[in-house]
Formats: structure tokens, sequence, C-alpha cells
């Protein structure tokens, strides 16, 4: 193996879709995946849940957009920790956790209380569309990607996201309840 870093899953939309590739794609992406995880998900299952988006994508290897493989593996990430989250886990008396496991992970890294509670007011979309424009650094095109929808649909879903935060951190609630 050699140290040099791999070469791009997107130099090439004619590859093959073999071992080579899947080890590119997996090389280029599994840090963003992880880091997307980590901001969704219990840290105890952040490892098997991208150990599972990778298998997935191999799995469905040839159904992954070329161009796209990031926003593909952001949105198979996504569908994975939302049925992570139905799942019922049993939790040992001995083993209660000290803080409120039902609040998403993701907000406990906003120090700002100000923040954390417009921030909560928001519909989970609107959420989702912030938490990728802002953490995961994606653009409208890419964000497009990651929601199924059109990069213009995308563009005024975040605008109406920024928005209704920009309404929920002056107090006012009555934007951040309408539908979406």
């Amino acid at each position: 193996m050699s140290s040099s870093p791999a070469e791009p899953v997107t130099a090439d939309p004619d590859a093959p879709r073999d071992d080579a590739w899947f080890t590119a794609l997996f090389h280029e992406h599994a840090t963003s995946v992880h880091r997307y995880l980590l901001r969704r998900a219990h840290t105890d299952d952040v490892e098997d849940l991208t150990a599972e988006t990778f298998a997935v994508a191999w799995r469905r290897r040839d159904d992954i957009p070329h161009g796209f493989e990031l926003q593909w593996l952001f949105r198979t990430a996504g569908f994975l920790v939302s049925n992570h989250h139905r799942k019922k886990r049993a939790t040992p008396v001995e083993e209660l956790p000290e803080r409120d496991t039902t609040i998403d992970p993701m907000h406990d890294v906003i120090d700002d209380e100000g923040l954390k509670q417009a921030f909560r007011q928001l519909s989970d979309r609107d959420r989702e569309v912030l938490l990728l424009s802002a953490w995961e650094g994606l653009g409208a095109s890419d964000n497009a990607g990651v929601l199924n929808i059109s990069s213009n649909a995308a563009s005024v879903a975040l605008s109406r996201a920024r928005s209704r935060l920009l309404h929920a951190l002056d107090g006012d609630v009555s934007d951040t309840s309408s539908p979406r």
C-alpha cells in the first residue's frame, strides 16, 4: 500500500466498481461519514453505523451516482441513523445514563443556550438543512443530493431554515412552526 493519497473516486466515471474503486471511496469519504454520524448518533454506535454505511455502499455500488458519492453516503447514513433510533434498546438499571438520551447528541456541541433553544424549535428538516450546510460544509447542489431534491429547492430550504433560525433567536417562534 503506497503512502500517497488515493485517487479521488470521482476522477474516472468509467472506472469499474471493483475493490480498488471501493477502497478509494472509503479512503476519500470515511472521515466525513464518521463525522456526520458523530453528530447524529450516540458515540458508542458511530463505528457500527459507519461500517454499515459502507457495507450498504458496497452492496449497492452500482446505484451510487458518479460525482455524488459523498451525498449518497450521507443520505444512506441518515437513513441508517433513523432506523437505528427507531429500534428499542433495553437499558439495564445499573447503566442508566446521567443525561437525557432522547436529545440528539449533535445539540450538545452548541454552547450558547439561546442558540441551542432556537435550534430545538426548528423542524427536523430545517435542522438537517442547516447542519448539512454549516457542519458538513455542503453547498446547495450537494444538499440537494443528500435531501433528494433539486438544487433550487435546496437553496430555498436553506434560506428559509436560516430565516426561521433567526426568528427563533429573536424570540419570534411563530415562524418556526410554519409547514416545511
